[in-house]
């Protein structure tokens, strides 16, 4: 579902700095604790430290084995407590965490069940959690990428590519997809392997059947056009870009590495020469950690679908610790909806991830669902 354009243009506006008067009131403000929630783990971070502390849990695993969230909902609730403490952030400051990839996913798959879990959560550890909707986490990447790369960041666009999802954001637009790494990976297997097993070993793979893959990736990214129209340059931001696809072109190329750009044909030409080497091959020419070896042909698949879709000859690249809590802990709806929370999981329950997007002043007093 899409955020209401008012509701882009306010978080496009704040990632370009244009919201003075918000941000001096906001230091004026009580302090804020924020959690981003990712398919990997929780990092939490606060208004009035520059202290970031992180805790790993999967939340995809369980999700894509078709269990649910039910056993990672325990230590979410311990991590919740523990990275404030260990961070020292102050008990009195308002807490919020926003659940992204796989907590869409739990939405998707059983609101009802989500709602009741983050009911529990929201009660033994005092963190109102809300789902963010896609094309907010892609304000809030833009924001947090401007912040680290200042005159750096000299694309329109910025490339992040999570485990879960995909954001390609944009100063006033943005396309997010649920195909982050892991997922288009998982999707590769079943149409080339024809296997549920995570990672599978994609390599070799003949033309055909890389034909089938980039036709594949070319239907799941049908929406980019429509919601790109303009121009896009990207710069890359994340690690299966920076660790992974960008140094294996280079070497495979023969080309120098730490390059701060990639061209598209020679990412093409790179992935004809990787689809020929078996796993085993590719992990001791290119001395891939074996952990990132099962991944790196589908990455490279994904970024060369990326250009193409967005019609770009070149790739920027640019490694930043990104992480959403930036735009979080500047996101005064947010924080609204940490202080009713009973009305946002009554609209979970309703609306799915438009409650974010609803307003929260609409709300009368509500109680937590007993679901």
């Amino acid at each position: 579902m899409r955020a209401p354009d008012c509701l882009v243009r306010l978080l496009f506006a704040l990632a370009c700095g244009l919201l003075l008067p918000v941000t001096q009131a906001f230091a004026e403000a009580p302090c804020r604790v924020a959690f981003d929630m990712g398919s990997s783990g929780i990092r939490a971070g606060a208004s009035n430290s520059s202290a970031v502390t992180r805790s790993s849990i999967d939340y995809l695993a369980p999700l894509r084995a078709g269990r649910g969230l039910d056993e990672v909902i325990e230590p979410t609730i311990e991590a919740l407590r523990e990275l404030p403490q260990q961070a020292g952030f102050s008990p009195d400051c308002l807490r919020v965490g926003g659940g992204f990839s796989a907590w869409r996913l739990a939405l998707q798959h059983d609101a009802g069940k989500l709602v009741a879990s983050l009911g529990r959560i929201h009660a033994q550890s005092g963190v109102a959690v809300l789902v963010i909707p896609q094309r907010v986490e892609g304000a809030y990447g833009y924001y947090g990428a401007r912040k680290l790369l200042g005159e750096r960041l000299t694309s329109s666009h910025v490339l992040d590519i999570g485990g879960g999802s995909l954001q390609v954001a944009g100063e006033r637009t943005a396309f997010g997809q649920a195909l982050g790494q892991k997922i288009w990976h998982q999707k590769l297997c079943q149409a080339i392997r024809h296997t549920t097993e995570q990672p599978c070993a994609l390599q070799p793979m003949t033309r055909r059947q890389l034909a089938r893959a980039r036709a594949l990736l070319s239907t799941e990214l049908h929406g980019i056009g429509s919601a790109l129209p303009e121009k896009v340059s990207m710069t890359a931001i994340s690690r299966p870009v920076t660790h992974g696809v960008a140094p294996a072109v280079a070497h495979l190329l023969g080309k120098p590495a730490h390059e701060e750009q990639l061209a598209r044909r020679d990412l093409t030409a790179a992935i004809g020469k990787l689809a020929r080497l078996t796993p085993k091959q590719a992990t001791a020419r290119l001395k891939l950690p074996h952990q990132h070896a099962p991944y790196l042909l589908s990455d490279m698949l994904l970024v060369e679908g990326l250009m193409q879709a967005t019609r770009g000859q070149t790739l920027q690249i640019a490694e930043v610790d990104l992480t959403n809590l930036p735009g979080l802990l500047e996101d005064d709806r947010a924080f609204q909806w940490g202080g009713n929370y009973g009305c946002y999981l009554e609209r979970l329950w309703q609306l799915g991830l438009q409650a974010y997007t609803s307003d929260p002043a609409t709300c009368h007093a509500a109680g937590l669902p007993s679901r």
